[in-house]
């Protein structure tokens, strides 16, 4: 049978109960995958009007989506420098706009009212493991006149005034970026969604998929599904419906712990109220709950328990911050994300009424906020701003092969970001060294020069003579002298 949207069941405490698909449904979209890409598309295309069916496998937010440390600011996983010498600069700068725009959808509906404890707060700061002010000053000048960005560079002596530790050299402050309870913050997208219309059904995988003709077919274990569009978003776990699909991306599992509450010392060697990050995108911190730290570092091309990782993360922050002692891990997450080859994510229409909206490793919330309003407006507006990602093509990840490279990769790039932070440290510490020697230097020529000479060892000083005796002894001036006076 087919069956209209209606209302969502709810359970006594408010909270949406799950709902499988187990009739017969038409709609204008159907989403596969409910992390924040999917719920993005279903909120903004609900909120023009079509009707929306999300279908999810498991349950909402239940990989990465939900187990996010919940930054959010401008920008893609691959640098800016790289996206202009791949792209130009005109398209570089649209796509950053488009950037700006997700942070600001994230922004709009994170608030108190839309959901309760969302704990929004302001400021972002990247931080450099190496001295760069070199390349600190051009960046700052491209991301302020070149791409309206409001940023701050801070030198040095500024960094380590908020964060106690020499590993750590420039930043660069984003003040408009912002944090959010990420766990939060994907369960309230869905409830969004659904008070705009949208329905949602979890438990639901997905069996096939007959993406010919007009109307799409999608059959899952207890119902079929027709729509004019659908929106694979399932990122790594679109499974063997899109098996092909899937294998464009590297699947890489990021790790995250919390401590047990640290106290006031902990605001005393942390002072930095937002989020801290490291340019070599190792690190990534913040603290929560009044006291304690939550810290994402590890990561891996396989599948693992998050609880093995506590040691790991526990050692991180020791390395880092080693005034804090031996720290407890009280809580740790993690999901898999997937990874593009060319480090873009894959926005856009793979054939007529089929779309992908995946590839957001490392790309932050503000680009899957991004991609959902671009293929919302796209489907029902006709916007074609999509069209910016079509250099960013899909290519095959390497299978298992990609995956062991992946993990060798990573591994050479946290041992190159350790040498080379190592390295600034040791130069750090010998221009100190020097500086302290030129003062001595300098102070000892300075006392040599100007304070009273002493007599050898043995010898007694020569007393000084008499006025009129020094008088007496002094030569006449001559006529010559005179003159000269």
């Amino acid at each position: 049978m087919n069956e209209t949207f209606t209302g969502v069941p709810k359970d006594e405490a408010g909270f949406h109960e799950r709902e499988r698909l187990s009739f017969d449904l038409d709609a204008d979209i159907c989403v596969i995958g409910a992390g924040l890409a999917g719920l993005s598309i279903a909120l903004e295309a609900a909120r023009f009007g079509a009707s929306v069916a999300v279908l999810e496998g498991r349950h909402v937010g239940w990989n990465a989506s939900g187990n996010q440390l919940g930054t959010v600011m401008p920008g893609f996983a691959l640098p800016l420098t790289d996206l202009i010498e791949r792209i130009g600069f005109e398209d570089a700068h649209e796509l950053w706009t488009l950037s700006k725009e997700g942070a600001e959808f994230v922004r709009a509906n994170a608030t108190e009212e839309n959901m309760p404890g969302i704990g929004l707060s302001e400021g972002v700061l990247e931080v450099s493991n190496v001295d760069a002010g070199d390349r600190l000053i051009s960046r700052l000048q491209m991301l302020s006149e070149d791409f309206d960005t409001e940023v701050e560079g801070w030198q040095v002596d500024r960094v380590r005034a908020v964060l106690k530790t020499d590993r750590y050299f420039h930043g660069i402050h984003y003040p408009r970026a912002f944090q959010v309870d990420g766990r939060k913050y994907v369960h309230g997208l869905a409830t969004l969604a659904r008070r705009a219309g949208a329905r949602i059904f979890e438990d639901t995988p997905v069996v096939s998929i007959d993406h010919s003709g007009i109307r799409k077919r999608i059959v899952t274990p207890s119902a079929r599904l027709r729509a004019t569009h659908i929106v694979l978003a399932g990122n790594i776990h679109l499974g063997a419906p899109l098996r092909r699909l899937s294998e464009t991306l590297l699947p890489v599992w990021r790790y995250a712990g919390i401590t047990a509450p640290l106290g006031e010392r902990v605001h005393e060697i942390v002072a930095f109220k937002g989020s801290v990050l490291d340019s070599d995108g190792i690190d990534h911190f913040r603290i929560v709950d009044g006291d304690r730290l939550m810290w994402e570092s590890p990561e891996t091309t396989w599948a693992a328990r998050p609880q093995r990782f506590a040691g790991a993360i526990k050692r991180r922050i020791r390395t880092i911050f080693p005034q804090l002692g031996n720290v407890e891990i009280t809580d740790t997450f993690g999901g898999a994300t997937g990874q593009t080859v060319h480090g873009m994510p894959q926005i856009g229409q793979l054939r007529k009424g089929l779309w992908v909206a995946s590839g957001f490793g490392r790309q932050g919330m503000n680009i899957s906020a991004m991609a959902g309003q671009m293929i919302a407006r796209s489907i029902l507006r006709g916007d074609e701003r999509w069209r910016l990602f079509s250099p960013f093509e899909l290519v095959w990840a390497g299978g298992m092969t990609g995956r062991v490279a992946g993990q060798l990769v990573g591994i050479w790039g946290r041992a190159s970001s350790a040498a080379a932070g190592s390295l600034a440290r040791y130069r750090e510490r010998a221009r100190v060294k020097d500086r302290e020697r030129e003062a001595r230097l300098a102070e000892a020529n300075r006392a040599a020069g100007t304070g009273p000479r002493r007599p050898p060892p043995g010898v007694r000083p020569r007393p000084a003579p008499p006025p009129r005796a020094a008088a007496q002894n002094a030569e006449p001036a001559s006529h010559e002298d005179i003159v000269s006076q």
